[in-house]
């Protein structure tokens, strides 16, 4: 966390104060490095250090203020779009987090897991004292952490290794599976690009970063309701009920752009059914964050044995983040040729990924 934390600092302080665009990439390159760490570390330290009938909401709740972050900087964004040097004010605010997760890192120890694993029990038992609080009795549960940790070590295997073994496959597969899946619901690329897709539909530049505070607000609000019921309707009920609704979602919004736009350009669209994709978005943005948003978090970090969790969430973000960059990469290409039928492509991914969520998410 000490690493993540000074990355981000680095990262925005470059940002904000560059005067050309190779500071620019130094800068976004050490963000994006600050952003990895964080990725692999922050979903396995609240997985093992949550009380495991709150694991789900600690973890979704990891997502609600990944999602406070995101709207924090829409709304700056839309009250520095007119101001000529307002990008710094865009970039430099992000030293503020940076700073405080170098200060909270001096004091926040390792997981009871992670320092029996390297043989500190007598840290690792006050350490799981001080998070289950004093009153509590801990002799059970630390002592499965340390029957855990003797049956991953009779394993002489490095962790990767037995990952692809035959006993641990499966896991593999649904720990890659739902954040590979997670990037082909389309809302990355419509959180990135709602701006634009705001502004093709016949919104005004401000008026499209508008919309796109009203959708990461939109984004907050189901998130919190996530973290609140994930525990009790589970993790399939939010899978199925999210897609279902962001399918017919993209369906919708898929049809309305191609009835009113069609593949010529510069044709506006009339108020009432722009106001409608903005309200269909906004509709898909929150089953999203019911559902996929936190669930992509929840389920590779919690379904992993304690012997390979770490190696299986490395892999699980490794692959997500190289997809993600693809997409984003390729999207603009991809709207440009298939036109508004891109969301169709999603909705059928959407289709697949509750089919698969049916068969095989235990």
């Amino acid at each position: 966390m000490l690493i993540r934390g000074m990355l981000f600092l680095a990262g925005s302080i470059v940002n904000a104060a560059s005067v050309n665009i190779a500071m620019l990439i130094i800068g976004r390159m050490l963000l994006g490095f600050g952003l990895g760490f964080t990725l692999q570390a922050a979903p396995v330290y609240l997985s093992e250090t949550a009380p495991t009938k709150w694991r789900g909401a600690f973890t979704s709740a990891y997502n609600a203020f990944v999602v406070i972050g995101i709207l924090s900087a829409t709304v700056t964004n839309y009250f520095t779009n007119r101001i000529e040097w307002g990008w710094r004010l865009s970039l430099g605010p992000a030293a503020v987090p940076g700073a405080v997760i170098v200060l909270e890192s001096l004091f926040v120890s390792d997981t009871p897991i992670s320092l029996v694993m390297r043989g500190q029990h007598d840290q690792a038992r006050a350490a799981l004292q001080r998070i289950r609080g004093a009153d509590t009795d801990i002799d059970a549960e630390f002592k499965g952490i340390i029957r855990a940790v003797e049956v991953a070590r009779q394993n002489d295997e490095g962790a990767f290794r037995r990952l692809f073994s035959k006993e641990y496959r499966h896991y593999l597969a649904i720990g890659v599976a739902i954040p590979v899946f997670y990037e082909f619901t389309g809302m990355i690329v419509i959180s990135v690009f709602s701006p634009v897709l705001f502004r093709t539909v016949g919104f005004n530049s401000q008026k499209a970063i508008l919309g796109s505070v009203i959708n990461s607000m939109t984004n907050l609000a189901s998130t919190l309701v996530a973290t609140f019921v994930v525990d009790r309707v589970g993790r399939r009920v939010l899978f199925i009920i999210g897609g279902l609704g962001m399918m017919l979602c993209e369906v919708a919004i898929s049809w309305i752009m191609t009835d009113h736009l069609g593949t010529h350009e510069g044709v506006t669209m009339p108020l009432n059914y722009s106001t409608a994709v903005l309200v269909l978005i906004c509709m898909c943005t929150f089953s999203f964050g019911l559902s996929w948003a936190p669930l992509r978090w929840v389920v590779p970090s919690e379904i992993y044995p304690v012997e390979v969790r770490s190696a299986g969430q490395a892999m699980s973000i490794s692959i997500t983040l190289c997809i993600s960059f693809v997409e984003l990469q390729v999207f603009i290409a991809l709207l440009c040729a298939m036109k508004y039928a891109v969301f169709l492509f999603y909705a059928a991914c959407l289709l697949a990924m509750m089919i698969f969520v049916v068969v095989f998410l235990p």
